[in-house]
């Protein structure tokens, strides 16, 4: 006969067998559903990025005029409607969508200007100005340039994308300029020069030139003298700089003052 001792002691052990049984089987199960968690969660993300990169929205670019309505503008008491008018004429300005006409010059030269510019220097004889400029060819069009293919551009022909000289000088060739006179300081204007004053402008040696690392226009500006040389300039001037005006003429006495009766 087993003493009563020896009988609780068995018993404790078999419980204790039972516990540690049911603890290793709740462990295995809990791992195979941690398991199953884990794939049917990675399968869930797997399946958004496919998703966020098959249907992903376009990135926006440009200026939002939206997320600028919290800041007001220096001085302006009206709130941010003066900054916003700002920004929307930069960003689409008035005359770019006006039927504007070219303005025709004696010399044959026309221009239309596309943007005012503003301050009161403007372009005249003896003005040392800068300006951006591209040169278009306009008898070599294209579907992608409708006004011609660029022969020279300041971006790529220039150190600091920007052409520099003193009007009247004889720099540059004085119908280019004609058809610059009045532009203030960030005005563009599309200027349209007849084929004989390129011509001559190559000869005198005042036209601007690619630089030779620039082997497509290189290539364009030797064909340009092969048929018409009409040429579209477009022309944002970036500064203006005019001389001083001459001092007023000294008032000479008269030597020969009338005789006093």
């Amino acid at each position: 006969m087993l003493s009563r001792r020896n009988v609780i002691s068995s018993l404790f052990l078999c419980l204790l067998l039972a516990l540690q049984t049911t603890h290793i089987r709740g462990l295995k199960l809990g791992a195979s559903a941690n398991r199953r968690a884990f794939l049917v969660k990675s399968s869930a993300s797997s399946a958004g990025l496919v998703g966020l990169l098959t249907n992903a929205a376009p990135a926006l670019a440009g200026i939002d005029p939206s997320q600028l309505s919290k800041f007001s503008v220096e001085g302006d008491v009206t709130g941010t409607a003066t900054r916003l008018n700002e920004i929307k004429s930069v960003v689409e300005p008035v005359t770019d969508t006006q039927d504007i006409p070219f303005t025709s010059l004696p010399s044959g030269v026309s221009y239309r200007e596309y943007r005012e510019g503003r301050g009161d220097a403007t372009v005249g004889k003896g003005s040392k100005i800068g300006a951006e400029m591209t040169i278009r060819i306009k008898s070599f069009a294209t579907n992608n340039e409708p006004g011609g293919v660029k022969y020279y551009e300041t971006s790529k022909d220039t150190d600091f994308n920007e052409i520099a000289w003193t009007v009247g000088a004889g720099e540059l060739f004085p119908e280019l300029e004609e058809g610059m006179l009045g532009m203030k300081k960030g005005a563009l204007r599309r200027i349209e020069v007849p084929s004989t004053a390129v011509f001559a402008a190559k000869k005198a040696n005042q036209l601007p030139v690619p630089l030779d690392k620039n082997k497509d226009e290189k290539r364009r500006y030797d064909a340009l003298f092969k048929t018409d040389a009409t040429l579209l300039f477009e022309v944002l001037v970036t500064r203006v700089k005019n001389p001083p005006p001459p001092p007023p003429p000294v008032a000479v006495a008269d030597v020969n003052p009338p005789a006093t009766e």
